[in-house]
């Protein structure tokens, strides 16, 4: 599944409360999200109109991916699903 090029900081953080991710606190251009879901996890986003697809990507599989013991490619069929 192919990354979308038009994502912002604030859509992912959206998506991302579907894996309990709420936002803790903002410092700047950067969102703090926390849960507790599969143990506690922290995970900071940028907070820009578009995130870029290798920002994206380095969030999506190293940090969230690895946390909810998914793969990539069923991480982004859970996030990007219709």
């Amino acid at each position: 599944m192919k990354l979308p090029r038009d994502l912002s900081g604030k859509e992912l953080a959206k998506l991302l409360e579907r894996f309990d991710h709420t936002i803790n606190h903002q410092t700047g251009s950067h969102l703090r999200l926390s849960t507790s879901f599969n143990g506690e996890h922290h995970i900071t986003v940028p907070n820009h109109d578009a995130l870029k697809v290798g920002t994206l990507a380095t969030i999506l599989k190293k940090d969230v991916a690895e946390h909810v013991a998914l793969s990539h490619d069923e991480l982004l069929i859970a996030l990007f699903r219709k």
